[in-house]
């Protein structure tokens, strides 16, 4: 497994505007109609990387457990589907449907949204302020597939929870590692 790091972002950097393919109910989304006021978090992930795999079912439960608190989920696939058929918006809906994905998952065939985000791998994570300005870029948590160390979300939900309460996130963040995004040629 190739091991790619985010590219780490600024801090305070303002989330570019997107308006891509939901999969699952054939409709264009925006990220104006589904960022929230309180947080957004913009997941960069696909269905075929051992990385994503490995934490998919966190995902669901820190978007259900979040979600009612007024917190905004948002998935995007950006691979290339012409060399990685498993990543076709098809099987988008499939995996959408069978892991009850609580949040749009919204392919970005252009790769243009990617780029926007300068998002690196698979999984890539991003938290967004109210204002829509980043506060968090990096890992779910330490886990990583084999080594151990239990799938917790526990850097996400420690970002969730102090905007929660108001308070500034740490800016002492670790990149995620994961599969490369599959760049077309």
């Amino acid at each position: 497994m190739a091991r790619t790091p985010s590219n780490m972002i600024p801090l305070n950097s303002i989330a570019p505007t997107f308006n891509l393919l939901e999969p699952l109910t054939g409709v264009q989304r925006t990220l104006e109609e589904l960022k929230s006021d309180t947080a957004t978090v913009i997941m960069f992930i696909c269905n075929h990387c051992p990385f994503v795999i490995h934490v998919q079912q966190e995902l669901v439960k820190i978007a259900n457990d979040y979600i009612p608190r007024g917190i905004s989920f948002i998935a995007i696939s950006s691979n290339d589907v012409e060399n990685y058929p498993d990543d076709s918006p098809e099987k988008m809906k499939e995996d959408a449907e069978r892991l009850q994905y609580p949040f749009p998952y919204l392919y970005d065939e252009s790769q243009e949204v990617a780029k926007a985000y300068e998002a690196a791998c698979t999984p890539d994570f991003y938290i967004y302020d109210g204002n829509m300005t980043c506060v968090y870029r990096g890992q779910l948590d330490d886990s990583r597939p084999g080594n151990g160390k239990p799938v917790t979300g526990a850097d996400i939900r420690k970002a969730l929870d102090q905007l929660l309460i108001g308070e500034s996130v740490n800016d002492n963040q670790k990149p995620s590692i994961g599969c490369n995004i599959k760049w077309k040629e």
